[in-house]
């Protein structure tokens, strides 16, 4: 959660809202890199200190997902770490996940299934189910689920 003491600008708020939709939108479309784009851009209109923002929170891990459907691992990792330590991030389901599925495709095992049993704490099965059943599957090799 945001400290009270932040407040963000309306026009801010607004301009990250609209930047937001224009990436949905291009994610809705499966132009992935347009989305990293637009998400980028939002990314440069949060106030510092970033990590202090709820809205760092779903900005990065929109962008850390558009990286893994791209593939470009090593771009999404260390987006997605970032988003755990700003607000929600920690125990948010969908950043878990993603995180460990790109740690368990980078051959990083250990952490990968921490990451996704955090992920399958939060959601379930249900949380894997629109991704390549590979994840879960590892997950049972560690976990009984």
């Amino acid at each position: 959660m945001t400290p009270p003491s932040l407040q963000m600008d309306d026009a801010v708020y607004e301009r990250l809202n609209k930047l937001c939709e224009a990436g949905n939108q291009a994610v809705a479309e499966k132009r992935f890199d347009a989305a990293v784009t637009c998400f980028n851009d939002a990314w440069e209109w949060v106030p510092e200190p970033k990590k202090d923002w709820e809205a760092s929170t779903w900005i990065l891990t929109a962008i850390g997902d558009c990286y893994f459907r791209l593939r470009d691992l090593k771009s999404a990792r260390p987006v997605l770490e970032y988003a755990l330590r700003c607000p929600g991030g920690p125990g948010n389901a969908f950043v878990h996940l993603r995180l460990g599925q790109v740690l368990l495709d980078l051959g990083e095992r250990d952490a990968a299934a921490d990451e996704l049993m955090h992920a399958y704490k939060g959601g379930g099965a249900e949380l894997f189910a629109e991704d390549d059943p590979k994840y879960l599957a590892f997950l049972a090799t560690r976990a009984q689920l």
